[in-house]
């Protein structure tokens, strides 16, 4: 069965509302190597009135971000697909991230087609739910299932069209 290397820099990291996903077994398998720093600057920013963490698509701008590693399943990958609604939310790509002396390369979740005010936002190095910014993550069953918070974060109009026309 092939593993996979992840970074996680939010809700997923250890005492965060969403580790769960990564310690139920019944989500798959998963293993904490560490922590890492993303090799490029990135911007991790909170958005959306249910202050959710987001790394945005913008090499060079923000910070090296500092998150954690895990080697997980197909299984487990599938599942945080899921959660992250990917590709239709954030998007999936693979980049180098230093772990102490050693680079490698893992996947991370990333919104690529955000909306440019955004990067107007504080940029962090690491995020917490119990920050000093003052914005806890509200968890889905405490959200209003009626409201649409993506529209916050993604871009609409034509710029989005990919491919030929």
């Amino acid at each position: 069965m092939s593993r996979f290397k992840v970074f996680v820099y939010g809700t997923l990291k250890r005492n965060e509302p969403n580790h769960n996903w990564l310690s139920d077994t019944n989500n798959g398998n998963s293993k904490y190597l560490g922590e890492g720093t993303t090799l490029q600057k990135y911007p991790l920013i909170i958005g959306t009135r249910y202050n959710v963490p987001f790394l945005l698509d913008k090499a060079g701008v923000g910070n090296n971000v500092i998150g954690e590693i895990y080697d997980i399943d197909e299984k487990m990958l599938s599942n945080l697909d899921i959660l992250e609604d990917c590709p239709n939310f954030y998007e999936r790509s693979v980049i180098p991230i230093k772990m102490n002396t050693v680079e490698l390369d893992c996947w991370t979740y990333f919104i690529k087609r955000f909306k440019d005010e955004l990067l107007l936002k504080e940029m962090l190095v690491s995020y917490s739910n119990k920050g000093s910014h003052n914005l806890p993550y509200a968890e889905r069953y405490l959200r209003d299932p009626s409201y649409d918070f993506r529209s916050e974060i993604l871009r609409t109009g034509r710029s989005d069209f990919r491919g030929s026309q």
